[in-house]
C-alpha cells in the first residue's frame, strides 16, 4: 500500500474497477419502499445510488435507492438486515439517513473531481452529490451507476425542493396537519402562553402582579401584527398608551425576580426619523419613564443591546465560518484542519461571541439581584437578542427554568408567543437569507455552558439541547415555523380570525411521544437532577418571603446613589442611539464603578454553589467550550471509545439502578409499594465500547477506521524522521477499538 507522499516508480498494473465496486456488493433487485408520514408524497426516485461511508477515506459505502418527498431526501440500503447494535435513541420521524428538506443547507456537484454549488436549473449533472445539513451531517452519494433519466430527475428533484424559495402553505408542516390525526394534547405541563389565564398565572408565580398587568389591548392584533393577543405592562400603562405607537415604546415585562425587581423589554423607535416625530416621540417616552421611575416601581436601567452586543450579520458570519470547521468530507479533511485547530477556532469569533452574550447576562442579573434595579433591554424589534438574554437571565435566578417544563414553558413564552421570527431567522423558506441568523441556536450554546458547568441544576440533559437545536428543521410542528402568533392564527384558519376552527391542528414540539419512545425520552432527563425538596405547610408559612435564591447571593453592601433617579449628561448618548435626539432627565440611568462585575462575579464563585439558587457561568478563557455533542457528533475521528463524559456517567447510573433495586427489596419487605421511577434511568450497557458522543454516536462498527497518512506528521515530525516514513501509514485501529 503506497501512501500520500509515495517515491516509487509509476506502476505497470492499472485497474479498471472503480473503489465502489471492489468494496461493495452487487446491487440487489429487492425492492426498497419509504416509509411515508401522513400527508408524505414521493416526489422522485433513483436506484442503484451508491452512498459513502463519511468516515472512511477509501470510498467504502453502500448501494440503495435515493429518494426525494416533499418532507424529506431519504437514502434506502439494499441490504436493509437489521444490525445487532439496534440504537437505544432513535427517532420515530426522522431516521439517520433521512435529511428533511428544511435540513439542507447547501448542495454540491462533482464534476472531474471539481465540486460546484447546485442551485437553480441545470445544464450538466453530477457524477457526485455532496449534502451539507444544519444539523452538520455530510451525505456523499454517487451518481456514476444510475441510470442518466434517474440522475437528471433526483438531482434536479433535490435542488428544486430544497433550495429553491417557496410559499409558506407550501410547507409539509400543513400537509401532514392536514392528514395526520392528532390524538395528542401536546402541552405535557408546558405553559403555552397563549391565553390570558397563562399570563396571570406566571405574574402571580414571581409575584409581579403587584404592579403589573396582563392586559388584553391587542386582541385581534388591533394594535401590532407583531405583537402577541396577550403580554403584560406596568399597571400605571393605560390602553392609550399602548395604541399609540403601534406598542413600540412600551416596556413589556418578561420575569419579576424575588426582591421585586424586574426585567422588561421594549421595541424601539426608528432611528431615522424627522424632526417633529422625533419631538413627539422623545415626549411619549418621557412620559412612560416618568411613570415607571415613580414608587412601588424601583429604580431603572435601561441597556440597548444594539450597541452592546454584536449585530444579527456579525453573529451569521461568526456561526457560518464556525459550522465549517465541523462539515467534514473525509477523514483526509478532518486530520489535515487539526493540526490548526484551535487557531481556525478562535478566528470564527463564535465563542467569543457565547461569553459576550454570557457575560451580559450576568450584569443584567446583577442588577436585578444585587442592585434592586429593574433592567429595561431595548432593541429595534425586541424579538432576537431581547429573547436571547430575556432567557438566560431566567435560567441564571429561577429554578424552575431549569426543569424541562420549566424551560420549555420559557421558550414558549419568550421565544414562539414572544415572536422572535423563526421563519425567516432559520429561512425556512429557503428566501435570500439576508435575515438569517442563527440567534436561537445562541441561546441554546450559552444554555448549554451552565449544562455543563452545573449538571445537578438542571432536570434535562445536554442530549435534551441537542435534539431541541434538531427540532428546528422538523416541519411537523408548529413551534419553529412562524414568525408571529399572528402569522400562525391566520394560517391555522386558513381564511381568517374569525374561524375559530380552521383545518389544520398542529403538533407541537413539546410533546416528545411524536419523535421518541419511552426508553429514548429517558435520556433527555437528566438521573443526577438535585430536585428541589417539597416543603410541607409549617414550612411554607414561616419560608414565605424568604427565596431559595438568596442563599447563593454575594452578600456585598452596595450604597444607593442619591442621584439615580435620573440620567446625568454624559450616559444620554444611550437613548440617542435610540431616538437619535437627547431624552430629559427623567429617563433612569444608574452609575456604577468599572470593577462592579467582576467584584460581584468573583464574590459569587468564590461561595459554594446552590443549585436551586443564583447560578453564573464562569466565562474566563477556556472556561467557554466547544458544544462538543452537537458539533463533533457525526465526526467519528473524534470521538473517544469508552471515554468521555459518557463513561463517568455509565458508572454513576449503574450505582443508581443498584441503590433503586435495593430500594425496591426494602419496600418490598415492608409491604410498601414502590412510587419511584425505576425506568427512569437509561442503562447503559458495554460502557467501555461507547463513543463519548453518545448516544448520536453508538457503538462502533469494528471494520472500518481510517489510516492517517504521512502528509499529516510533516507538520509534528522532524525531516530525519520523515525519511524513514516515506511510503509508511500509521495505523490508529488498534488504539481506538
Amino acid at each position: 500500500m503506497l501512501g500520500s507522499g509515495a517515491k516509487a516508480a509509476k506502476p505497470s498494473f492499472v485497474s479498471y474497477i472503480s473503489p465502489e465496486e471492489i468494496h461493495i456488493k452487487e446491487p440487489t433487485e429487492k425492492e426498497v419502499n419509504p416509509y411515508l408520514l401522513p400527508g408524505e408524497l414521493l416526489l422522485c426516485e433513483a436506484s442503484t445510488v451508491y452512498k459513502y461511508i463519511q468516515e472512511d477515506g477509501s470510498n467504502r459505502g453502500t448501494y440503495g435507492k435515493l429518494v426525494c418527498t416533499n418532507f424529506k431526501i431519504a437514502f434506502l440500503e439494499d441490504d436493509s438486515a437489521s444490525d445487532d447494535n439496534e440504537p437505544q435513541f432513535k427517532n420515530k420521524i426522522v431516521g439517520e439517513n433521512d435529511i428533511t428538506l428544511q435540513c439542507v443547507d447547501q448542495i454540491y456537484g462533482v464534476y472531474d473531481e471539481k465540486k460546484k454549488l447546485l442551485t437553480g436549473q441545470l445544464r450538466k449533472y453530477p457524477e457526485k452529490l455532496i449534502i451539507y445539513c444544519k444539523d452538520l451531517r455530510v451525505f456523499n452519494f454517487c451518481l456514476r451507476y444510475t441510470k442518466e433519466e434517474e440522475v437528471k430527475r433526483i438531482v434536479s428533484g433535490i435542488v428544486h425542493h430544497s433550495q429553491t424559495p417557496k410559499l409558506l402553505k407550501r410547507l409539509f408542516l400543513f400537509s401532514y396537519a392536514s392528514a395526520a390525526p392528532n390524538n395528542t394534547d401536546g402541552r405535557n405541563h408546558t405553559v403555552m402562553f397563549d391565553t390570558l389565564e397563562d399570563w396571570r398565572d406566571e405574574l402571580e408565580r414571581t409575584k409581579g402582579n403587584v404592579k403589573y398587568k396582563a392586559v388584553t389591548t391587542n386582541e385581534g392584533y388591533r394594535v401590532s401584527e407583531k405583537l402577541p393577543l396577550y403580554f403584560v405592562v406596568p399597571i400605571c400603562i393605560s390602553e392609550e398608551n399602548i395604541l399609540k405607537y403601534e406598542g413600540r415604546g412600551i416596556p413589556i415585562w418578561c420575569w419579576s425576580c424575588h426582591n421585586g425587581a424586574a426585567l422588561l423589554k421594549m421595541s424601539a423607535f426608528p432611528k431615522e426619523q424627522d424632526d417633529s416625530t422625533s419631538q413627539m416621540q422623545k415626549a411619549f417616552l418621557d412620559g412612560i419613564y416618568k411613570k415607571i421611575s415613580k414608587p412601588p416601581y424601583e429604580l431603572l436601567k435601561m441597556d440597548d443591546l444594539s450597541s452592546s452586543l454584536p449585530s444579527l450579520q456579525d453573529i451569521q458570519t461568526a456561526y457560518t465560518r464556525f459550522k465549517q470547521l465541523f462539515l467534514i468530507d473525509n477523514s483526509t479533511d478532518f486530520w489535515a484542519t487539526d493540526v490548526k485547530w484551535f487557531s481556525l477556532l478562535e478566528s470564527t469569533n463564535w465563542l467569543e461571541i457565547i461569553r459576550r452574550v454570557l457575560k451580559k447576562a450576568i450584569e443584567v442579573a446583577e442588577c436585578l439581584e444585587r442592585q434592586h434595579t429593574n433592567v429595561l433591554l431595548i432593541e429595534e424589534s425586541a424579538t432576537d437578542l431581547c429573547c436571547v438574554i430575556s432567557s438566560l437571565v431566567q435560567v441564571m435566578m429561577d429554578s424552575y427554568s431549569r426543569t424541562k417544563s420549566g424551560f420549555q414553558s420559557l421558550i414558549q413564552k419568550e421565544w414562539v408567543i414572544g415572536g422572535h421570527g423563526f421563519l425567516d431567522r432559520c429561512n425556512h423558506l429557503h428566501k435570500s437569507g439576508k435575515e438569517e441568523a442563527p440567534v436561537f441556536l445562541l441561546l441554546l450554546n450559552c444554555v448549554w455552558q451552565l449544562v455543563q458547568q452545573y449538571p445537578p441544576a438542571f432536570e434535562f440533559t445536554e442530549t435534551y439541547l441537542t435534539v431541541l437545536s434538531d427540532s428546528l428543521y422538523v416541519p411537523i410542528f408548529s413551534t419553529f415555523f412562524f414568525n408571529s402568533q399572528h402569522q400562525k392564527d391566520i394560517n391555522t384558519s386558513g381564511e381568517s380570525l374569525k374561524t375559530q376552527s380552521g383545518p389544520f391542528r398542529f403538533l407541537t414540539v413539546w410533546d416528545w411521544s411524536v419523535q421518541f419512545d419511552p426508553k429514548a425520552q429517558a435520556f433527555l432527563n437528566n438521573p443526577l437532577y438535585a430536585e428541589k425538596p417539597k416543603l410541607d405547610k409549617s414550612q411554607r408559612k414561616t419560608a414565605r418571603f424568604k427565596h431559595q435564591r438568596q442563599l447563593s447571593l454575594p452578600l456585598t453592601q452596595t450604597k444607593p446613589s442619591t442621584k439615580r433617579g435620573f440620567f446625568r449628561e454624559e450616559t444620554d448618548h444611550l437613548i440617542k442611539n435610540i431616538l437619535g435626539k437627547r431624552i430629559g432627565k427623567f429617563i433612569n440611568s444608574s452609575y456604577e464603578p468599572l470593577n462592579s462585575f467582576r467584584e460581584f462575579y468573583d464574590s459569587w464563585h468564590s461561595k459554594p454553589v446552590d443549585y436551586h439558587g443564583l447560578l453564573l457561568p464562569r466565562i474566563d478563557g477556556p472556561e467557554i467550550k466547544v458544544w462538543a455533542q452537537r458539533y463533533l457528533r457525526w465526526i467519528p475521528e473524534a470521538q473517544l471509545h469508552g471515554g468521555g463524559a459518557i463513561a463517568t456517567a455509565a458508572k454513576i447510573l449503574d450505582l443508581m439502578e443498584e441503590v433503586q433495586s435495593l430500594q425496591v427489596k426494602m419496600d418490598e419487605e415492608h409491604s410498601q409499594a414502590f412510587s419511584g421511577d425505576v425506568c427512569s434511568v437509561p442503562l447503559l450497557r458495554n460502557s467501555a465500547r461507547l463513543s463519548s458522543l453518545f448516544p448520536f454516536a453508538l457503538l462502533q462498527r469494528q471494520s472500518i477506521k481510517p489510516a492517517l497518512p504521512t502528509s499529516t506528521w510533516k507538520d509534528l515530525e522532524d525531516e530525519d524522521d520523515l525519511v524513514k516514513r516515506d511510503d509508511e501509514f500509521v495505523d490508529l485501529s488498534g488504539d481506538m477499538l
